[in-house]
C-alpha cells in the first residue's frame, strides 16, 4: 500500500510540475498566434532598391511622374508577426528588427475586459497550480501518514481542478478576444492568414497535465480510502474472531471446572450422610446370584 501509493504521488507532482512549467512559458511568450502581414511596399530609395515601388523619378525634372505598374499582391510585402497574451510582435520592414506593440493596445473596446478577465483567469491558474504542487509535495515528503496523507490529497485535488477549470477559460476567452481582434483590430496590424502557435500549443498541453495530475491525485485519494477501510475491516473481523474465541474457551474451561466441582460436593456430602449408593440394576449378574443360591441348598 505505501510503495503504490507513494508512486501514484510521484506521478501526480510530476504531472503538476509539468503543468506549471507549460503554463508558465506559454504566459510570458508571444507565439500563441503566429501568421503574416500584408503592408504596402516602400518607395525604394538608395538604401533600399529590393523589396520596394520604383517610381524612377527623375532627379533632374522632380515634376515628371513616372508611373510603377506592380498590381495586386505584387505592391505589397509580407511580414511575419506573432502574438501572445502581452504583446505582438512584427517585423520591421526597413530593417532586420522587430516591433512590438501590447496587445491589450490592439484589441477592441467591446473586448478589453474580456481580454483583462483572461489575463486574471492565467494568473490564477498559475498561483492555484503552484499551490496544488506545494500540498502534492508535502503528500510525496509524509507519505508515512496516511490520514496526513489524504487530507492533503484532497486539497490538492480541490485545487487543481480549480486551476485547470480556469485555464480552460482563460484559453477560451484570448481565442475568442484574438479572432475579433484580427476583424476589428487596427488596419496596419490585421492579419492576411494566421495560426496558432506553440505557445498556445504548450499552453493547452499545461491544461491536459493538469487535469491527469487533479485525476491522479482523486484516484490516489479513493484507492487510498478504499485500501484503508479494507485493512480496517479486515483487522476489526480478526480481533472480533479472536475475542470469540476466547470467550469460547473461557466458557468452556469455566462449565468443565463447575461440574467437576458440583460432583465433588455431591460425593462429599452423600459420605458425610451415611447414605449408600445405590447400584444399578443394570450392574447386577442375576447368574452369579442363582448359581450361589443352589450351593447353599446343597
Amino acid at each position: 500500500m505505501k510503495t503504490s501509493r507513494r508512486c501514484r504521488s510521484f506521478l501526480s507532482v510530476s504531472l503538476n510540475f509539468f503543468a506549471l512549467l507549460f503554463s508558465i512559458t506559454a504566459f510570458m511568450t508571444t507565439y500563441w498566434c503566429v501568421g503574416t502581414q500584408r503592408v504596402p511596399k516602400p518607395k525604394c530609395s538608395k538604401l533600399r532598391t529590393h523589396q520596394c515601388i520604383d517610381y524612377g523619378v527623375n532627379e533632374t525634372d522632380p515634376n515628371k511622374v513616372v508611373y510603377s505598374w506592380e498590381t495586386g499582391d505584387d505592391r505589397f510585402l509580407f511580414r511575419q508577426f506573432h502574438t501572445g497574451i502581452w504583446f505582438s510582435c512584427e517585423e520591421n520592414i526597413h530593417d532586420e528588427s522587430e516591433r512590438c506593440r501590447s496587445f491589450i493596445d490592439l484589441a477592441p473596446p467591446s473586448e478589453k475586459g474580456m481580454l483583462w478577465l483572461s489575463l486574471v483567469s492565467e494568473m490564477l491558474y498559475i498561483i492555484l497550480l503552484v499551490v496544488g504542487f506545494s500540498l502534492m509535495g508535502l503528500d510525496l515528503v509524509h507519505s508515512s501518514n496516511v490520514i496526513d496523507g489524504l487530507k492533503l490529497n484532497a486539497f490538492a485535488a480541490v485545487f487543481t481542478v480549480l486551476s485547470g477549470l480556469l485555464g480552460m477559460v482563460a484559453h477560451v476567452m484570448y481565442c475568442q478576444v484574438f479572432q475579433v481582434t484580427v476583424s476589428l483590430g487596427p488596419p496596419d496590424w490585421r492579419p492576411y492568414n494566421w495560426d496558432y502557435g506553440w505557445s498556445f500549443c504548450m499552453a493547452w498541453a499545461s491544461f491536459t497535465c493538469c487535469m491527469g495530475a487533479s485525476v491522479t491525485t482523486l484516484n490516489s485519494y479513493t484507492k487510498t480510502v478504499i485500501e484503508f477501510r479494507h485493512k480496517r475491516k479486515t483487522f476489526e473481523q480478526s480481533i472480533r474472531e479472536e475475542h470469540a474465541r476466547e470467550a469460547f474457551g473461557y466458557f468452556r474451561e469455566h462449565s468443565v471446572h463447575s461440574i467437576s466441582k458440583s460432583v465433588e460436593v455431591y460425593s462429599s456430602q452423600s459420605l458425610k450422610s451415611g447414605r449408600k449408593t445405590p447400584i444399578p440394576a443394570d450392574s447386577l449378574d442375576f447368574s452369579d446370584i442363582a448359581g450361589s443360591l443352589g450351593e447353599e441348598q446343597c
